[in-house]
């Protein structure tokens, strides 16, 4: 028995739509890094890009628990004294709340290469509308997987 190892002809790519409307945070982005990262095929190969396209719909709408909307997303400008913060009720009240749940699913990844080209493979969208219906994406039912991954308002 030899190891299987996939080359880009054996990469077979889908397009997978997720409503994010109603959706723990964390779970949300976790299946999302599932997804693109492609370890849900039996193909899988750690150093290739075997995951499928993914499309997150109402990223505005999705929830989280306890108190994680007051807590703060931090970064560094890069200068001295350059430490910057944003709680994300307040990312997700402004222009871009798509952010939120990209920035979920980047911190999932692992930081390489590799997950900066797969992150490439990820289209969030705030509202309900896509650009993407030609690729005739199928829908996956986070909501449905496990009763946790639902939250009330």
């Amino acid at each position: 028995m030899k190891t299987f190892s996939a080359t880009p002809a054996d990469i077979d790519k889908k397009w997978i739509i997720i409503d994010a409307e109603g959706v723990v945070l964390g779970r949300l982005a976790s299946i999302v890094a599932t997804r693109l990262r492609g370890k849900h095929k039996p193909s899988f190969t750690p150093h290739m890009d075997c995951g499928d396209n993914v499309i997150v719909i109402n990223a505005e709408k999705v929830q989280m628990t306890g108190k994680k909307r007051e807590e703060n997303f931090y970064w560094h400008t890069g200068h001295p004294g350059g430490i910057k913060q944003r709680t994300k009720a307040d990312i997700l009240e402004g222009k871009h709340p798509e952010r939120v749940v990209t920035q979920a699913v980047k911190r999932m990844l692992p930081g390489n290469r590799l997950s900066r080209q797969i992150m490439t493979n990820l289209r969030v969208y705030a509202g309900g509308d896509h650009p993407h219906e030609a690729q005739s994406p199928e829908v996956l039912d986070v909501k449905s997987m496990n009763k946790k991954n639902t939250r009330s308002a």
